[in-house]
Protein backbone atom coordinates (compact mmCIF):
# COMPACT_ATOMS: atom_id res chain seq x y z
CA UNK A 1 0.00 0.00 0.00
CA UNK A 2 3.06 2.59 1.09
CA UNK A 3 4.59 1.32 -1.94
CA UNK A 4 1.69 2.08 -4.28
CA UNK A 5 1.33 5.69 -2.62
CA UNK A 6 5.06 6.43 -3.03
CA UNK A 7 4.77 5.33 -7.00
CA UNK A 8 1.49 7.75 -6.87
CA UNK A 9 2.80 10.87 -5.57
CA UNK A 10 5.96 9.96 -8.38
CA UNK A 11 3.61 10.30 -10.84
CA UNK A 12 1.25 12.89 -10.15
CA UNK A 13 4.44 15.48 -9.56
CA UNK A 14 5.60 13.82 -12.60
CA UNK A 15 2.36 14.76 -14.92
CA UNK A 16 0.77 18.18 -12.76
CA UNK A 17 3.83 19.56 -12.68
CA UNK A 18 4.04 21.45 -9.22
CA UNK A 19 1.57 20.59 -6.44
CA UNK A 20 1.21 21.29 -3.07
CA UNK A 21 1.49 18.72 0.11
CA UNK A 22 -2.18 19.67 0.71
CA UNK A 23 -3.03 18.76 -2.56
CA UNK A 24 -1.08 15.75 -2.77
CA UNK A 25 -2.84 14.52 0.72
CA UNK A 26 -6.13 15.56 -0.42
CA UNK A 27 -5.35 13.76 -3.62
CA UNK A 28 -4.42 10.07 -1.62
CA UNK A 29 -6.76 10.97 0.85
CA UNK A 30 -3.84 10.68 3.63
CA UNK A 31 -2.85 13.37 6.40
CA UNK A 32 -0.08 15.98 5.39
CA UNK A 33 2.13 14.28 7.87
CA UNK A 34 1.86 11.33 5.59
CA UNK A 35 2.83 13.44 2.63
CA UNK A 36 5.39 14.73 4.09
CA UNK A 37 7.16 11.08 5.37
CA UNK A 38 6.61 10.13 1.78
CA UNK A 39 8.55 12.82 0.54
CA UNK A 40 11.68 12.26 2.88
CA UNK A 41 11.84 8.67 1.60
CA UNK A 42 11.50 9.72 -2.17
CA UNK A 43 14.70 12.19 -1.53
CA UNK A 44 16.30 9.77 0.60
CA UNK A 45 15.66 6.97 -2.35
CA UNK A 46 17.37 9.44 -4.84
CA UNK A 47 14.71 11.01 -6.22
CA UNK A 48 14.98 14.93 -6.92
CA UNK A 49 12.06 16.68 -5.56
CA UNK A 50 12.04 20.57 -5.09
CA UNK A 51 10.07 22.92 -3.05
CA UNK A 52 9.64 26.34 -4.32
CA UNK A 53 7.70 28.84 -2.14
CA UNK A 54 5.65 32.00 -2.98
CA UNK A 55 1.88 32.21 -4.39
CA UNK A 56 2.98 29.78 -7.33
CA UNK A 57 4.86 27.42 -5.15
CA UNK A 58 4.57 23.97 -4.23
CA UNK A 59 6.54 20.70 -4.62
CA UNK A 60 7.90 19.49 -8.27
CA UNK A 61 10.25 17.40 -10.48
CA UNK A 62 13.79 18.81 -10.84
CA UNK A 63 13.26 20.18 -14.24
CA UNK A 64 14.54 17.90 -17.00
CA UNK A 65 13.88 14.51 -14.66
CA UNK A 66 10.67 12.00 -15.31
CA UNK A 67 10.52 9.01 -15.60
CA UNK A 68 9.75 6.97 -18.46
CA UNK A 69 7.45 3.69 -19.04
CA UNK A 70 9.76 1.69 -21.15
CA UNK A 71 9.22 2.12 -25.18
CA UNK A 72 6.33 4.24 -24.71
CA UNK A 73 6.03 7.31 -26.99
CA UNK A 74 4.59 10.41 -26.47
CA UNK A 75 1.45 9.84 -27.65
CA UNK A 76 0.55 6.77 -26.49
CA UNK A 77 1.38 7.94 -22.96
CA UNK A 78 -1.46 10.99 -23.95
CA UNK A 79 -3.65 7.85 -25.28
CA UNK A 80 -2.96 5.33 -22.60
CA UNK A 81 -6.23 6.84 -20.52
CA UNK A 82 -8.43 7.20 -23.22
CA UNK A 83 -7.70 3.25 -24.01
CA UNK A 84 -11.07 1.91 -22.55
CA UNK A 85 -12.49 5.07 -24.91
CA UNK A 86 -12.03 4.51 -28.37
CA UNK A 87 -14.71 6.56 -29.54
CA UNK A 88 -13.35 9.83 -27.86
CA UNK A 89 -10.02 8.82 -28.41
CA UNK A 90 -10.66 8.23 -32.01
CA UNK A 91 -11.64 11.83 -32.04
CA UNK A 92 -8.80 13.38 -30.40
CA UNK A 93 -6.73 11.75 -32.83
CA UNK A 94 -5.55 9.37 -30.62
CA UNK A 95 -7.14 6.20 -31.73
CA UNK A 96 -4.14 4.19 -33.59
CA UNK A 97 -1.88 5.46 -30.28
CA UNK A 98 -4.66 3.85 -28.20
CA UNK A 99 -4.83 0.70 -29.56
CA UNK A 100 -0.59 0.49 -29.74
CA UNK A 101 -0.20 1.60 -26.02
CA UNK A 102 -2.89 -0.51 -24.84
CA UNK A 103 -1.20 -3.39 -26.74
CA UNK A 104 2.22 -2.58 -24.99
CA UNK A 105 1.19 -2.37 -21.53
CA UNK A 106 -0.83 -5.99 -21.93
CA UNK A 107 2.32 -7.70 -23.92
CA UNK A 108 4.59 -6.36 -20.62
CA UNK A 109 2.31 -8.49 -18.01
CA UNK A 110 2.56 -11.56 -16.63
CA UNK A 111 0.64 -14.34 -18.47
CA UNK A 112 -2.49 -14.73 -15.94
CA UNK A 113 -2.67 -11.19 -15.90
CA UNK A 114 -2.82 -10.56 -20.09
CA UNK A 115 -5.73 -13.18 -19.75
CA UNK A 116 -7.62 -11.24 -17.11
CA UNK A 117 -6.71 -7.69 -19.75
CA UNK A 118 -8.45 -9.53 -22.85
CA UNK A 119 -11.25 -10.13 -20.75
CA UNK A 120 -12.33 -7.03 -19.72
CA UNK A 121 -11.61 -5.45 -23.11
CA UNK A 122 -13.30 -8.45 -24.62
CA UNK A 123 -16.39 -7.85 -22.01
CA UNK A 124 -16.25 -3.58 -21.22
CA UNK A 125 -17.38 -1.03 -23.91
CA UNK A 126 -17.94 2.43 -22.57
CA UNK A 127 -20.50 4.64 -24.74
CA UNK A 128 -20.50 8.17 -23.15
CA UNK A 129 -23.61 9.35 -25.16
CA UNK A 130 -27.20 9.40 -23.54
CA UNK A 131 -30.61 7.77 -24.99
CA UNK A 132 -31.79 9.76 -28.14
CA UNK A 133 -29.16 11.77 -28.49
CA UNK A 134 -26.35 12.77 -31.33
CA UNK A 135 -22.36 13.79 -30.00
CA UNK A 136 -21.87 17.28 -30.63
CA UNK A 137 -19.88 17.89 -33.80
CA UNK A 138 -16.76 19.84 -32.92
CA UNK A 139 -14.51 20.67 -35.96
CA UNK A 140 -11.33 22.10 -34.30
CA UNK A 141 -11.44 19.58 -31.21
CA UNK A 142 -8.34 17.92 -32.33
CA UNK A 143 -6.35 21.96 -32.52
CA UNK A 144 -7.94 22.48 -29.24
CA UNK A 145 -6.26 18.94 -27.23
CA UNK A 146 -3.10 19.75 -29.09
CA UNK A 147 -2.92 23.08 -27.46
CA UNK A 148 -4.11 21.54 -24.05
CA UNK A 149 -1.32 18.64 -24.37
CA UNK A 150 1.48 22.06 -25.25
CA UNK A 151 0.04 24.61 -22.74
CA UNK A 152 -0.12 27.33 -26.49
CA UNK A 153 -2.72 29.79 -26.58
CA UNK A 154 -4.98 29.67 -29.16
CA UNK A 155 -7.53 32.20 -31.20
CA UNK A 156 -11.09 31.01 -31.72
CA UNK A 157 -13.77 32.94 -33.15
CA UNK A 158 -16.71 31.88 -30.46
CA UNK A 159 -21.20 31.71 -30.30
CA UNK A 160 -21.96 32.31 -26.56
CA UNK A 161 -25.87 32.60 -26.42
CA UNK A 162 -24.82 36.67 -25.87
CA UNK A 163 -22.89 37.17 -29.30
CA UNK A 164 -20.08 36.01 -31.46
CA UNK A 165 -16.51 37.28 -31.00
CA UNK A 166 -13.00 36.43 -31.18
CA UNK A 167 -11.03 35.29 -27.89
CA UNK A 168 -7.66 34.49 -27.38
CA UNK A 169 -7.63 31.61 -24.65
CA UNK A 170 -5.61 29.67 -22.52
CA UNK A 171 -7.10 25.83 -22.51
CA UNK A 172 -6.39 24.00 -19.38
CA UNK A 173 -8.24 20.82 -20.02
CA UNK A 174 -10.81 19.11 -21.73
CA UNK A 175 -14.13 17.31 -20.56
CA UNK A 176 -16.23 15.13 -22.18
CA UNK A 177 -19.77 15.50 -20.98
CA UNK A 178 -22.74 13.06 -22.69
CA UNK A 179 -21.24 13.30 -25.82
CA UNK A 180 -20.02 16.88 -25.82
CA UNK A 181 -16.55 18.18 -25.61
CA UNK A 182 -15.48 21.13 -22.98
CA UNK A 183 -12.68 23.12 -22.32
CA UNK A 184 -11.59 24.76 -19.63
CA UNK A 185 -9.74 27.54 -20.55
CA UNK A 186 -9.06 31.28 -19.07
CA UNK A 187 -8.64 34.29 -21.49
CA UNK A 188 -5.21 35.60 -21.88
CA UNK A 189 -3.88 38.05 -18.81
CA UNK A 190 -7.08 36.84 -16.60
CA UNK A 191 -7.39 34.37 -13.98
CA UNK A 192 -11.12 33.06 -13.89
CA UNK A 193 -11.38 29.91 -15.66
CA UNK A 194 -14.42 29.20 -17.91
CA UNK A 195 -15.98 26.72 -19.59
CA UNK A 196 -16.02 26.75 -23.42
CA UNK A 197 -17.93 24.40 -25.71
CA UNK A 198 -15.99 23.18 -28.36
CA UNK A 199 -18.68 23.08 -30.94
CA UNK A 200 -19.35 26.34 -30.67
CA UNK A 201 -15.87 27.04 -31.50
CA UNK A 202 -16.45 28.93 -35.35
CA UNK A 203 -12.75 29.29 -36.42
CA UNK A 204 -9.43 28.57 -34.83
CA UNK A 205 -5.84 30.01 -34.98
CA UNK A 206 -2.57 30.22 -33.44
CA UNK A 207 -2.24 32.65 -30.36
CA UNK A 208 0.82 34.07 -29.27
CA UNK A 209 3.41 31.64 -27.69
CA UNK A 210 2.77 29.24 -24.47
CA UNK A 211 1.60 30.32 -21.43
CA UNK A 212 2.78 28.64 -17.76
CA UNK A 213 -0.33 26.71 -16.39
CA UNK A 214 -1.32 27.44 -12.93
CA UNK A 215 0.12 24.82 -10.33
CA UNK A 216 -2.89 24.25 -8.27
CA UNK A 217 -5.67 24.07 -10.92
CA UNK A 218 -7.49 20.57 -10.43
CA UNK A 219 -9.95 19.86 -13.90
CA UNK A 220 -11.46 17.25 -11.89
CA UNK A 221 -12.71 19.80 -9.38
CA UNK A 222 -13.62 22.49 -11.27
CA UNK A 223 -15.61 20.61 -12.99
CA UNK A 224 -17.29 19.27 -10.15
CA UNK A 225 -17.74 22.84 -8.94
CA UNK A 226 -18.57 24.87 -12.03
CA UNK A 227 -21.49 21.66 -12.78
CA UNK A 228 -23.03 22.41 -9.54
CA UNK A 229 -23.08 26.26 -10.03
CA UNK A 230 -24.35 25.83 -13.69
CA UNK A 231 -27.38 23.55 -12.32
CA UNK A 232 -27.83 25.39 -9.33
CA UNK A 233 -28.22 28.79 -11.40
CA UNK A 234 -29.88 26.87 -14.72
CA UNK A 235 -32.79 25.78 -11.79
CA UNK A 236 -33.10 28.47 -9.23
CA UNK A 237 -36.81 27.85 -8.43
CA UNK A 238 -38.45 24.75 -6.35
CA UNK A 239 -41.73 23.49 -6.42
CA UNK A 240 -43.69 20.85 -4.21
CA UNK A 241 -45.94 18.45 -6.37
CA UNK A 242 -47.48 14.92 -5.93
CA UNK A 243 -46.23 12.22 -8.31
CA UNK A 244 -48.20 9.42 -9.36
CA UNK A 245 -45.44 6.05 -8.76
CA UNK A 246 -45.68 6.57 -12.38
CA UNK A 247 -44.13 9.95 -12.25
CA UNK A 248 -42.17 8.71 -10.07
CA UNK A 249 -40.32 5.79 -11.74
CA UNK A 250 -40.33 7.95 -14.97
CA UNK A 251 -38.11 10.64 -12.89
CA UNK A 252 -36.23 7.30 -11.36
CA UNK A 253 -35.95 5.81 -15.33
CA UNK A 254 -34.72 9.34 -16.72
CA UNK A 255 -31.83 10.02 -13.48
CA UNK A 256 -33.74 13.37 -12.87
CA UNK A 257 -32.88 14.72 -9.24
CA UNK A 258 -35.83 14.78 -7.02
CA UNK A 259 -36.45 14.82 -3.38
CA UNK A 260 -38.75 12.83 -1.43
CA UNK A 261 -40.63 14.79 1.01
CA UNK A 262 -43.14 13.87 4.21
CA UNK A 263 -46.82 13.08 2.58
CA UNK A 264 -48.89 15.89 3.63
CA UNK A 265 -53.30 15.18 4.01
CA UNK A 266 -55.06 16.55 0.63
CA UNK A 267 -54.08 16.43 -2.76
CA UNK A 268 -52.47 13.50 -4.62
CA UNK A 269 -51.78 12.24 -1.11
CA UNK A 270 -55.98 10.59 -1.54
CA UNK A 271 -54.37 8.46 -4.22
CA UNK A 272 -52.49 5.28 -3.33
CA UNK A 273 -48.97 5.43 -3.96
CA UNK A 274 -48.95 9.01 -4.84
CA UNK A 275 -46.03 10.82 -2.74
CA UNK A 276 -45.27 14.73 -2.59
CA UNK A 277 -41.61 15.23 -4.13
CA UNK A 278 -39.45 18.85 -4.29
CA UNK A 279 -38.51 19.46 -8.19
CA UNK A 280 -35.74 22.32 -9.17
CA UNK A 281 -37.11 24.25 -11.72
CA UNK A 282 -35.78 27.10 -14.39
CA UNK A 283 -38.94 29.52 -14.02
CA UNK A 284 -43.08 28.72 -13.92
CA UNK A 285 -43.41 28.48 -17.65
CA UNK A 286 -40.75 25.90 -17.95
CA UNK A 287 -42.14 24.11 -14.59
CA UNK A 288 -45.49 23.60 -15.62
CA UNK A 289 -44.30 22.51 -19.39
CA UNK A 290 -42.34 19.80 -17.36
CA UNK A 291 -45.34 18.82 -14.89
CA UNK A 292 -47.63 18.68 -18.34
CA UNK A 293 -45.01 16.23 -19.69
CA UNK A 294 -46.28 13.98 -16.98
CA UNK A 295 -50.08 13.63 -18.19
CA UNK A 296 -52.33 13.51 -15.36
CA UNK A 297 -49.81 11.79 -13.19
CA UNK A 298 -48.87 14.74 -11.29
CA UNK A 299 -50.58 17.47 -9.39
CA UNK A 300 -48.44 21.03 -8.11
CA UNK A 301 -49.21 21.54 -4.84
CA UNK A 302 -46.62 24.93 -4.81
CA UNK A 303 -45.74 27.80 -5.73
CA UNK A 304 -49.43 28.97 -6.47
CA UNK A 305 -48.27 30.35 -9.68
CA UNK A 306 -47.22 27.08 -10.93
CA UNK A 307 -50.56 25.71 -10.63
CA UNK A 308 -52.48 28.43 -12.60
CA UNK A 309 -50.01 28.16 -15.34
CA UNK A 310 -50.22 24.06 -15.64
CA UNK A 311 -54.24 24.67 -15.63
CA UNK A 312 -53.63 27.71 -17.66
CA UNK A 313 -52.29 25.49 -20.52
CA UNK A 314 -53.88 22.35 -19.66
CA UNK A 315 -57.02 24.29 -20.81
CA UNK A 316 -55.82 25.49 -24.18
CA UNK A 317 -54.15 21.88 -24.79
CA UNK A 318 -57.81 20.77 -23.96
CA UNK A 319 -59.22 23.42 -26.05
CA UNK A 320 -57.31 22.47 -29.52
CA UNK A 321 -57.19 18.99 -29.02
CA UNK A 322 -60.50 18.39 -27.43
CA UNK A 323 -62.42 20.27 -30.27
CA UNK A 324 -60.44 19.07 -33.09
CA UNK A 325 -61.50 15.77 -31.67
CA UNK A 326 -64.58 16.65 -31.78
CA UNK A 327 -64.85 17.96 -35.29
CA UNK A 328 -62.55 14.79 -36.73
CA UNK A 329 -59.72 16.82 -37.53
CA UNK A 330 -58.22 20.23 -36.97
CA UNK A 331 -60.64 23.18 -35.39
CA UNK A 332 -58.48 25.66 -36.68
CA UNK A 333 -58.07 24.95 -40.18
CA UNK A 334 -59.74 27.33 -42.80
Amino acid sequence: MKASRLLSILMLLQSRERMTAAALAQALDVSGRTIMRDLDQLSAAGIPIWAERGREGGLRLRPGWSTRLTGMTEHEAHALLLAGLPGPAAELGLGEAALSARLKVVASLPIPMREQAARVADRLHIDPVDWYRASDTAPHLREVADAVWRSARIRVRYASWRKTSWRELEPLGLVLKAGAWYAAAREAGKRDVRTYRLAHVLELLAGRGTFKRPPSFDLARYWRESLARFENELRPMQARVWMSPWALESLAQTRSRFVELPALPGGGGERAGWRPVLLAIESVEEGARHILGFGGEAEVIEPESLRVMVSDMAGRIHLDHGSAVASGGDSRAA
